[in-house]
């Protein structure tokens, strides 16, 4: 019977003869169809998959190299654009619409022999902390039907938790890989602004998207960020750094050069009164046992914590109502089938019929805060907060290597919990804005069990583009929990 633990292991069960690339997609085919109520998938790519598998057992077999990623079935979040497949956003916006090119992170994966096994639910347009806003149905967690599975990611997360595919690749703007992976016990892995391109994915708000990775080891997310991370000519914000050997760097501690035993933390986390106090204990008890192993653990003085969801969203609403005008009926997206003449009201009509609550919601105030009269109140002062945010970082990380906090201050919530209160949803999102308001890369690692059976995790972060230290870090971590 198939079974599959890390990517290395699978891959020398393929050279063995032990398994094959059908059999695993069978397998999944199979747990899909199984565990149809998570609602992790919008489409699958059934007869393309399969013939994909059959494609590469028949190369391997005679002979021919293997990818870094042979034959390793991976689901995309439906934001990721996949050429001659349908990517909605999750949104009735643009059910219909398929797309014209692939994604860069989607190509690469290709190049080096994944296949695709589908498309996965999310929040609508990537807004949202509970996969709640999809227009396709919320997303379910597998190890309590009952409970989300966190946002926007949901779909990408759950497919991984359920082994409903080996990895997926998901989005963060605020944390929509990490707040899954936390509530899902997966790891997941933000990384560096500019890090992986993000050219074919829709975007929400274009100074915060990264394109991250979920997966059930450091190691073989490590890898799959090693195939689709580095320069593209179709991403100017993308980085020209060279992309290490993030896989062979874990297996070769001496190739990184870090003094990881200094680690600190913001004493703000701990206190905040919105904290589950399992998980303030649990998570100080942690620390306590990394000063037991010898590292140096020290807390830190942070006073801008209550600023970061309300710059956070001052920001993310305000990029997402420009990047967004483009959904208007006319160039892109739902038109109303109604009869209207007046140019304005056929966009009102169209917007109002294609946008979930949610979206309009984020809409509305990003174009509130860009308006003449109160551009300089909110954007231009959470551009300072930002910017300030940024300074901290960069003396933090002067004396410091990693930073660590929880990744969310509750375990999955029970859904439609937190829908009355889009406060209460905002502030899920408390400790892993952050990393995205000042462009670090950050991961959540399924580390502890909450008292009501559900996982939550540690979120580990470092300087930007130091990814190997991050994630030697974690595997650490994971290795000795």
């Amino acid at each position: 019977m198939f079974s599959f633990n890390t990517i290395k292991d699978y891959q020398a069960a393929l050279l063995t003869g032990e398994t094959s690339c059908i059999e695993a997609v069978d397998f999944y085919f199979e747990q899909i169809s199984k565990q149809s109520e998570l609602n992790a998938f919008l489409e699958l790519f059934g007869t393309e998959a399969k013939t994909r598998a059959i494609e590469l057992d028949t190369l391997r077999k005679a002979g021919a190299p293997m990818g870094k990623l042979h034959g390793v079935v991976v689901g995309i979040k439906d934001v990721l654009c996949y050429k001659g497949h349908k990517v909605t956003a999750a949104s009735k916006m643009l059910e219909n619409y398929t797309a014209v090119y692939s994604a860069t992170a989607v190509q690469q994966l290709i190049d080096e022999g994944a296949i695709i096994i589908g498309r996965q639910n999310c929040d609508e347009f990537a807004m949202g902390s509970s996969n709640e806003n999809s227009a396709f149905g919320p997303v379910k967690n597998a190890m309590d039907l009952a409970r989300v599975p966190g946002g926007s990611s949901g779909g990408s997360a759950v497919a991984v938790q359920a082994n409903l595919c080996m990895v997926s690749l998901g989005s963060d703007t605020g944390g929509s890989v990490r707040q899954p992976a936390d509530f899902c016990g997966v790891v997941g892995l933000k990384p560096s602004y500019g890090r992986i391109s993000r050219y074919g994915l829709i975007a929400y708000a274009s100074s915060f998207d990264q394109i991250g990775i979920f997966s059930h080891s450091v190691q073989d997310a490590a890898l799959v960020l090693e195939v689709i991370a580095g320069p593209d000519q179709f991403d100017s914000t993308v980085s020209r750094k060279e992309v290490p050997s993030y896989s062979n760097l874990l297996l070769n501690k001496e190739q990184v050069i870090h003094s990881t035993k200094k680690v600190a933390y913001f004493k703000e986390t701990l206190s905040h009164p919105g904290l589950d106090p399992e998980i303030k204990k649990q998570t100080e008890d942690y620390l306590a046992s990394l000063v037991a192993k010898g590292y140096t653990v020290d807390a830190i003085d942070f006073d801008l914590l209550s600023f970061l969801v309300p710059t956070y969203y001052v920001l993310t609403t305000a990029e997402a109502s420009s990047n967004l005008s483009r959904f208007d009926g006319i160039k892109f997206g739902h038109r109303t089938p109604d009869k209207i003449d007046d140019l304005t009201d056929l966009y009102k009509k169209s917007r109002t019929e294609g946008f979930g609550a949610e979206v309009q919601r984020r809409i509305l105030l990003g174009t509130f805060v860009l308006s003449a009269g109160y551009f300089d109140a909110y954007f231009t002062k959470a551009q300072q907060v930002r910017q300030k945010l940024v300074n901290l970082t960069n003396d933090l990380f002067a004396k410091y290597e990693i930073l660590v906090s929880p990744t969310v201050p509750s375990p999955a919530f029970k859904l439609g919990e937190n829908n009355q209160s889009a406060t209460e949803m905002f502030l899920a999102d408390i400790y892993t804005v952050y990393a995205n308001l000042v462009g670090i890369p950050a991961i959540s690692i399924p580390l502890f069990k909450h008292s009501n059976g559900m996982p939550f995790g540690l979120q580990v972060m470092s300087s930007a583009f130091n990814e190997p230290a991050l994630l030697q870090f974690s595997k650490e971590m994971m290795d000795t929990k």
